[in-house]
């Protein structure tokens, strides 16, 4: 299915039809009951700040005056799909891409690009969180500092924290992963499935990791406090990479040829 991506209009607002906003609605109502006691209070605390409407696609000059004021972030409508090079640009301008299309009540569960719902739902709420703001920030600046036969690499790393990352809290493991509480599936089967590995996050393992992007994770890494996050985008990054180069990748977890033939672009990369 091919996602078209909705034009706002000069004050930065959108028409959505009432289908849309159905979808929603659907997808709200059903993820905001699952993500309780399996989201960090990060998220959740971000998600009451920015009183997202619950039953209409928020309009993001209305989500940005929230975020703006507490972290200096926005959202940036963008198509479906950016190059590498612009996403990582609006991140290291504190601009969130955002596309503007909502997936059809058929995809209530996968859609194959990155919709609304997973970006205002998913992702800013976390943005709310100051460390992890300045962390999606200063790593996008890396990104963009580094040669481009190293992004499959940096963009890996992103994939394991910002989008699939777990976290260990005085209440037990919790998710911070924008992919993961944006998907009512994988929410419970991250923290609950036998069938993942879970490991402490380490970041020579994790740039060595295979990934697929088109079935439940076989890997989540799980930090202890967000200025690992931090630290590790600031300290000694490009040996690591280096060091992941020399060293190739690890098994992957998952049945390679099944992947290719599901997806050929699917994100298998070997070093």
């Amino acid at each position: 299915m091919n996602y078209i991506a909705k034009i706002p209009d000069a004050n930065g607002f959108i028409t959505y039809t009432s289908e849309e906003n159905d979808v929603w609605k659907t997808l709200y109502e059903r993820q905001i009951h699952v993500i309780q006691k399996r989201a960090c209070d990060e998220y959740l605390s971000g998600l009451q700040k920015l009183a997202l409407d619950t039953q209409e696609i928020p309009q993001l000059p209305h989500v940005n005056e929230k975020l703006k004021a507490l972290t200096g972030w926005s959202v940036q409508p963008v198509e479906a799909i950016i190059p590498a090079e612009e996403f990582f640009s609006l991140l290291a301008n504190r601009q969130f891409p955002a596309a503007t299309f909502i997936r059809t009540m058929q995809e209530l569960d996968y859609v194959k690009e990155p919709d609304i719902f997973h970006e205002l739902f998913g992702h800013c709420p976390m943005l709310t969180e100051p460390v992890f703001a300045d962390f999606v920030q200063a790593y996008a600046q890396f990104v963009l500092t580094c040669e481009k036969k190293d992004w499959p690499l940096l963009q890996r790393l992103f994939w394991f924290t910002v989008e699939f990352g777990l976290i260990l809290t005085p209440k037990g493991l919790r998710i911070y992963g924008g992919g993961i509480l944006s998907s009512i599936g994988e929410t419970v089967y991250a923290l609950e499935s036998d069938l993942p590995q879970r490991q402490l996050f380490n970041v020579l393992v994790a740039l060595r990791t295979p990934y697929r992007i088109d079935q439940m994770q076989s890997s989540y890494f799980v930090i202890q406090r967000y200025q690992e996050l931090y630290d590790f985008a600031n300290y000694n990054l490009k040996n690591n990479m280096q060091h992941a180069h020399e060293l190739g990748e690890y098994p992957p977890l998952f049945n390679v040829a099944d992947a290719q033939n599901n997806n050929p672009n699917i994100h298998i990369h070997v070093c």
